[in-house]
């Protein structure tokens, strides 16, 4: 049975793995005591860092967002360790990267990015890793062809993505894990990226997006990529850098860094994956819209122009 079911219920099943949305904030001791020891979670240290953020957030004018949403105040507050002074610089940068780049980051509605996901580019793996965390597969060689999809479809699909990752609690705590399969890169896809790309990109990952980057294990990678890399390396810090994991065709060394029933078998694992997650995936996301609406309407509020 290779059909995919899609509901709020049943999630995105494929065969006999289903993807859950799980924003249940009440989660098992293991992720309290992980929250515990990386993060500095305790209930006093948390609601201390609740008030003070809010407070922070009540004196900033024009930055509109949920300040009684508490599972978003934690998604900062998490990504920063509970501290309310590096959440409230975080999410400013996040807002004002919004405005920076609308291309990219304005009205990110499942229902108005449906191509990218129609390309089977995106998976979000059903199962998280041996340490709690999602884990988000991007094939960008083969399955990629610039002519049907842009480069800035690919990043708001990610960024509609990450919107409900940062939401869970669990991903909150751990953090997320990013698998790129690169086969067949060409030189037509290189061509697609630029400096300028590159610095926008790693911006967000790396100094506005309220999410743990783990981990990035780039597999099937040809010679080419090494041009690629290099359009990044510049803009790359070094807490970044050295959580890239380069693994060419070895399934050996991925699985280094992997339990093998989370990872999928074209890849050395045990998950059998019968159909492409896809459309799927998009379906169940267009499920949320409402939610994402909302998300979107956050932010700065755009300064007036005078009509002179």
């Amino acid at each position: 049975q290779n059909m995919a079911v899609v509901s709020l219920e049943s999630g995105v099943r494929t065969g006999e793995y289903a993807l859950h949305f799980e924003d249940n904030p009440d989660v098992s001791e293991i992720y309290t005591e992980r929250a515990r020891r990386e993060l500095r979670e305790t209930p006093e240290v948390k609601a201390k860092a609740l008030a003070e953020l809010r407070q922070l957030l009540q004196n900033e004018p024009n930055l509109i967002v949920p300040l009684d949403n508490e599972l978003f105040l934690l998604s900062y507050l998490r990504a920063c360790k509970f501290y309310p002074e590096s959440a409230f610089e975080r999410m400013k940068r996040f807002y004002r990267f919004k405005n920076k780049f609308p291309k990219y980051a304005e009205n990110l509605l499942p229902s108005l990015d449906k191509n990218v996901f129609e390309q089977c580019m995106l998976t979000v793996l059903p199962l998280r890793d041996q340490h709690g965390r999602r884990i988000l597969m991007l094939e960008a060689g083969t399955k990629w062809k610039p002519k049907v999809c842009s480069l800035v479809e690919i990043i708001r699909g990610v960024m509609i993505i990450v919107e409900a990752a940062i939401l869970e609690p669990k991903t909150q705590i751990s953090g997320a894990d990013v698998l790129i399969d690169l086969v067949g890169l060409s030189v037509n896809h290189v061509w697609q990226f630029s400096p300028s790309f590159a610095s926008m990109l790693l911006e967000w990952v790396q100094e506005c997006v309220p999410l743990r980057i783990k981990s990035i294990h780039i597999v099937n990678q040809p010679y080419i990529f090494n041009m690629l890399f290099a359009i990044f390396k510049p803009f790359l810090q070094e807490k970044l850098r050295n959580r890239i994991h380069f693994h060419g065709d070895d399934r050996t060394s991925l699985l280094k860094h992997f339990d093998s029933k989370c990872i999928p078998t074209q890849y050395g694992g045990d998950m059998f994956l019968p159909t492409e997650q896809g459309v799927h995936l998009y379906n169940y996301l267009c499920l949320f819209e409402d939610k994402y609406e909302k998300t979107s309407k956050q932010g700065y509020i755009p300064k007036k122009k005078n009509k002179g």
